[in-house]
């Protein structure tokens, strides 16, 4: 049972307008950039930061840094759970979109990030492989099940190492919600290319996803593209 103080000073971190923005933002599962958070608060840059150090030294928030960027997230979905809770009793408004990623609609659905898939395309592959129990995945790693083993094989992706089957999740630049890395993620890109479910579009990372790939991924990973 935490304290009254504790209560309290929970109560009021959540309360505050500018930070009651920022969590609302996050409750899609989105990691989000202090500029962007900022954005969706109304307030600046600098000020957005204030406010999400205090919610990340009172553990609501947790923080990752890929490249040059440091990226926010709820820490847990107790913290979810809590503002679900606060927003049924306030019925508050669902916040505005706030836009990540690339504008062009080819490179959202379907890119390659260095040597792997990227986009709404690879993020429901990871989806899908961890709901089926192929992979278990969370923030901070992932690792391939013995069922997972066997389904790469069938699919004609070695995995040649012996011991655990560790896979390495990367938070996507577009979805911000992870995607498959490392030496599996790069085996699965060159497999799709080798199945002819992906080409490279002209000019840049798109993907364009051929038939033969609609119906592979719609069989093979049960994930159905619009």
């Amino acid at each position: 049972m935490p304290s009254t103080a504790a209560f309290a000073e929970t109560a009021a971190l959540v309360g505050d307008p500018a930070r009651a923005a920022m969590l609302t933002a996050l409750m899609d599962g989105r990691a989000l950039t202090a500029a962007e958070l900022a954005g969706t608060a109304g307030i600046t840059p600098q000020t957005a930061s204030g406010h999400l150090a205090r919610l990340t030294a009172a553990g609501l928030l947790s923080v990752a840094k890929q490249g040059r960027h440091r990226y926010h997230r709820l820490a847990t979905p107790s913290v979810a759970r809590m503002l679900e809770g606060i927003m049924a009793v306030a019925e508050v408004a669902a916040p505005r979109p706030v836009r990540t990623g690339p504008r062009d609609a080819q490179m959202r659905d379907a890119r390659t990030c260095y040597d792997h898939l990227a986009g709404r395309l690879a993020v429901a592959l990871a989806d899908s492989m961890a709901a089926r129990g192929l992979l278990e995945l969370s923030p901070d790693g992932g690792a391939v099940t013995p069922a997972g083993e066997s389904f790469f094989e069938s699919l004609g992706i070695a995995l040649a190492l012996p011991g655990p089957r560790f896979c390495r999740p990367c938070l996507d630049w577009s979805e911000r919600r992870p995607h498959i890395a490392g030496r599996l993620g790069a085996a699965l890109c060159t497999r799709c290319f080798d199945l002819g479910w992906v080409r490279r579009r002209e000019g840049g990372r798109a993907l364009l996803v051929t038939p033969e790939g609609r119906r592979g991924f719609a069989e093979v990973f049960g994930v159905a593209l619009g």
